[in-house]
């Protein structure tokens, strides 16, 4: 798949980013995660992201990697693209990036480079030399410590043929339609705030109607459902699924700094499809929370 053509992909439709399932121990768990994929990708997701930040990409040693990344390929060719997320300081991230090709990834998510705060050329070099370092298509996510502007992403996008795509994290809106309208039909944008359902009426408003959903991984039928009623502007359904479900989600998730993991991973637990513990620094949901939210998706019915 040409960066073009996975661009394309990337252009509509549904996202999500699967589960990183670890055993008891804390180990990867690739049979389980399989089952997770197998059960997922006949749901109608344009595309897959192994190991971003729903995946714990933050947690995982460079041989997890490895296997996260080749597990999620060979069970995902015939069914949907699988992008690789990629992250940590500039030789890290390009270590990665290499890898995730090498084992078939048909692109990259290249997540926030690691703590230390840079500047705005310094980070374009981050991300010029991390794209410059494979052939397969490039989205780079702005999110906290990563926050290009439009003049630099539009110095990028005619440096890197392969920088495809444009996720925004920060909620910036002023920036978003800055980016928007500057750089066009050259990149394709993707909605990536947290809970990103609650932000899709507004972000499809800027011209931005494609998002990446984490509940995909425990109610993947609400989670389609939700986005064709967002695509159809049917508002009398995108509210009652925002009053019934994502307002009290949110109420659980936003209680602890991490929970936007753990709440996903207690919801696929709740699914029957248990991907085990999050690992440190993240934390469990405690049991009442955990409670609520088995509640929450009890009503959204059969998935």
């Amino acid at each position: 798949m040409t960066p073009q053509e996975l661009k394309t992909v990337l252009s509509s439709g549904l996202l999500s980013f699967p589960l990183t399932d670890f055993d008891a121990a804390g180990e990867f768990n690739p049979a389980g995660y399989v089952r997770r994929l197998e059960w997922l990708a006949p749901y109608g997701a344009s595309a897959l992201f192994a190991a971003g930040g729903t995946g714990e990409f933050f947690s995982l040693a460079a041989d997890e990697y490895s296997s996260v990344i080749k597990t999620a390929v060979d069970t995902c060719a015939k069914s949907v693209p699988i992008l690789a997320g990629v992250g940590g300081s500039t030789r890290q991230a390009i270590q990665y990036a290499q890898e995730a090709e090498r084992l078939g990834a048909k692109g990259l998510l290249l997540l926030p480079h690691y703590l230390t705060e840079a500047s705005q050329e310094g980070v374009a070099a981050h991300v010029e030399q991390v794209c410059k370092s494979v052939k397969i298509g490039v989205v780079v996510y702005n999110r906290n410590v990563c926050r290009l502007n439009a003049d630099l992403l539009e110095q990028l996008a005619e440096r890197c043929p392969n920088l495809i795509g444009y996720k925004d994290g920060l909620g910036d809106i002023e920036l978003m339609v800055s980016i928007r309208r500057r750089l066009g039909e050259r990149l394709t944008y993707l909605g990536g705030l947290p809970t990103a359902e609650v932000y899709a009426a507004a972000y499809k408003a800027l011209g931005v109607p494609v998002y990446s959903s984490a509940v995909f991984n425990f109610i993947p039928k609400t989670a389609m459902d939700f986005y064709h009623a967002i695509a159809r502007e049917d508002h009398a359904t995108v509210g009652k699924i925002i009053d019934d479900f994502f307002l009290p989600y949110l109420d659980i998730r936003n209680r602890k700094s991490g929970y936007a993991v753990s709440i996903v991973k207690a919801g696929a637990k709740i699914a029957g499809y248990d991907a085990g513990p999050v690992r440190a620094p993240l934390t469990e949901l405690l049991p009442e929370e955990y409670e609520k939210l088995a509640a929450l998706i009890d009503a959204q019915g059969a998935q």
